[in-house]
């Protein structure tokens, strides 16, 4: 009698049970925070638009940063080969200075001393020279040595030397070794500008006394800068010599300036970039050498999973699409987006269940005020 009562409690306790669990299974699948149910008003409302991830080719825009910088034969150093004291210069930083320009005036004894070694060289040279053919003379009539004949030839040739070697120093020093005379020898030399450009730097002042190694002056020809771009190593092969990018710099963004890529460097440093070098197609005097600048190269076109651009809603700081589950009910799920082009977003590394799936193309804003209206 026992048993027939209580196997029919136990029966209803499993049912009640098994009724609780269902119940809270579905509750769960409710409340399901991503996902919103739309009335078939609201859906009509809403204008709705659904479509499949599709391919086409986007192409990627590549952001670099670099600096203006000047080949080195745009950049001169100026010293003075042997020294001297600097009497006058008006050089000031920014200032122009022309090709050939006198820029400043050195002055030591020791100039005063070639010259003189110079001409004094110079002077004895016709003696040497009459004495070397004399001897030349007697030797082949045999009233002279061969010892006195070759002596007489190695002094004359000995005195050729000099005289070349003191010319080469004058005109070292800019001075042109047929231009002096006894009554012409200078205690000083001008220092000419070799290029025509502008003087970054000054580095003595008058009546400082300057060694041969010392550098003066600093001059740069802007007219041939360029600019150097770092590049990382997994960037490099998107690039190619004679590719177009636009530049601008971080005070005028507004204004580009166009330029193709003249030489992509071999050696990475050891942050694993290498250096990009970029000409500017058209010189801007207002870019100085050393400012700071971005560029943005378009990379070649390269096959993308997109969707609309109208399917992606931005929300806390993520993007978002809805994903159609049926029954007027739609899932919102985050996305990792890349470039944008001709109103299509690639949507970066989709799985297969991604591909696979239909999308709110349009109208998916309404959905995520839907959500939030809901939330409050």
């Amino acid at each position: 009698m026992k048993s027939t009562i209580y196997f029919p409690l136990i029966l209803i306790l499993l049912s009640a049970c098994g009724g609780k669990k269902t119940t809270s299974e579905n509750t769960e699948k409710a409340i399901n925070p991503n996902m919103v149910t739309l009335t078939a008003a609201q859906l009509k409302n809403a204008s709705i638009a659904t479509g499949k991830i599709g391919q086409r080719e986007i192409s990627s825009v590549l952001k670099l940063n670099g600096k203006i910088d000047v080949p080195p034969q745009n950049m001169v150093s100026i010293s003075v080969p042997l020294g001297g004291y600097l009497r006058s210069t008006k050089l000031l930083p920014g200032m122009h200075v022309d090709k050939g320009e006198a820029i400043a005036v050195i002055e030591d004894q020791q100039y005063i001393q070639l010259q003189q070694d110079y001409l004094t060289a110079r002077a004895r040279i016709g003696y040497l020279e009459n004495e070397y053919n004399r001897q030349k003379d007697l030797n082949q009539s045999k009233a002279s040595s061969d010892k006195v004949f070759q002596q007489a030839e190695a002094e004359y040739r000995s005195q050729q030397v000099l005289i070349s070697s003191l010319a080469e120093k004058l005109q070292l020093i800019g001075i042109n070794a047929r231009s002096i005379s006894a009554s012409k020898i200078s205690r000083s030399v001008n220092i000419y500008s070799p290029i025509a450009g502008f003087v970054s730097k000054v580095n003595v002042n008058i009546g400082k006394y300057v060694s041969p190694t010392e550098v003066l002056f600093e001059l740069v020809n802007p007219t041939d800068i360029h600019l150097a771009l770092k590049v990382y190593e997994k960037d490099l092969a998107k690039l190619y010599i004679g590719q177009k990018l636009t530049t601008y710099t971080n005070n005028e963004p507004a204004k580009k300036h166009d330029a193709a890529i003249l030489l992509i460097g071999r050696d990475l440093s050891a942050d694993r970039n290498a250096d990009v070098h970029c000409h500017f197609e058209t010189y801007d005097k207002t870019l100085v050498p050393g400012t700071y600048m971005n560029a943005e190269i378009q990379i070649k076109n390269s096959k993308a999973s997109v969707l609309p651009e109208a399917a992606i809603v931005r929300f806390e700081g993520k993007q978002y699409v809805y994903r159609v589950r049926g029954g007027n009910q739609y899932e919102m799920t985050e996305v990792k987006t890349g470039e944008s082009e001709n109103g299509f977003t690639e949507i970066i590394t989709p799985d297969s269940e991604t591909l696979s799936g239909v999308y709110v193309i349009k109208g998916a804003y309404a959905l995520l005020m839907a959500m939030k209206n809901k939330a409050e």
